[in-house]
């Protein structure tokens, strides 16, 4: 079975986490994509401390799929360094892992 991976990246606004959402299912490099509510980030940025409301993203995908998962992130999201985190999941319900990995083949082509 295909190895799991929850990503998280987050966004300035509702717009672009659509947006990236949107992207990462259509193009099925995520099985699903959760938007969360709005976080208050507090985080170092050239020099200076900053802070923003960002809008957090979960990307159900796998590591087979990651690197597009990363690149179509980087295409679409406004940040010039956009947070991208990724970790195993290291147990689950068979049938959703096994979800995840159905949703995430790449389109059969003709």
């Amino acid at each position: 079975m295909a190895e799991v991976l929850i990503a998280l990246t987050n966004c300035p606004d509702t717009a672009s986490a659509e947006r990236i959402a949107r992207a990462l299912v259509e193009q099925r490099l995520a099985a699903c994509v959760n938007r969360l509510a709005p976080v208050h980030s507090v985080y170092h940025w050239q020099g200076t401390i900053e802070e923003a409301s960002e809008v957090p993203l979960l990307i159900k995908c796998t590591r087979e799929r990651y690197p597009a998962v990363e690149a179509t992130i980087r295409q679409l999201h406004p940040y010039t360094v956009p947070e991208i985190v990724a970790w195993p999941v290291a147990a689950g319900y068979g049938p959703y892992l096994s979800w995840v990995a159905q949703e995430t083949q790449p389109p059969l082509t003709a």
